[in-house]
């Protein structure tokens, strides 16, 4: 098995550099086993958004045409899995990763204040700490 740098997903996605697109597009379809990392993924939504300004429905569709490559290994793909259903639904798709990620906890506490409103509108379990906890 192999991994890949962010750089990679982002040459395949936006096919923008020629020979390194051509050369990621080869290495994605070629190699017998590829692992994603879920940092790999918040990265490559980051740039997409901030370097290439696509929307949201773009990025959303890139990720997905990734981790759906057959021979591609997702770390956590429920998570990840989950993490795009909220991202889909207007969380920030950081936010939803961190959500996703604490699948044992019963409520996640941020100062965030966009992340509690966008997270009370899909029933998650957000708030702002109330008090200091000893």
């Amino acid at each position: 098995m192999i991994a890949v740098d962010t750089n990679i997903l982002v040459r395949y996605a936006a096919n923008d550099e020629p020979i390194q697109s051509q050369q990621a597009k080869a290495l994605l379809k070629n190699a017998e086993a590829i692992f994603i990392s879920k940092t790999t993924l918040l990265e490559f939504e980051w740039v997409l958004r901030s370097a290439y300004q696509l929307p949201r429905e773009s990025i959303l569709r890139s990720i997905l045409t990734i981790c759906g490559l057959p021979n591609l290994a997702v770390e956590n793909a429920w998570q990840v899995s989950q993490a795009c259903d909220l991202y889909s639904k207007g969380l920030d798709f950081a936010d939803a990763l961190h959500y996703s990620a604490n699948t044992c906890v019963e409520k996640f506490y941020t100062f965030d204040e966009k992340f509690i409103r966008s997270g009370k509108l899909l029933n998650l379990k957000i708030s702002k700490p109330d008090a200091i906890l000893d």
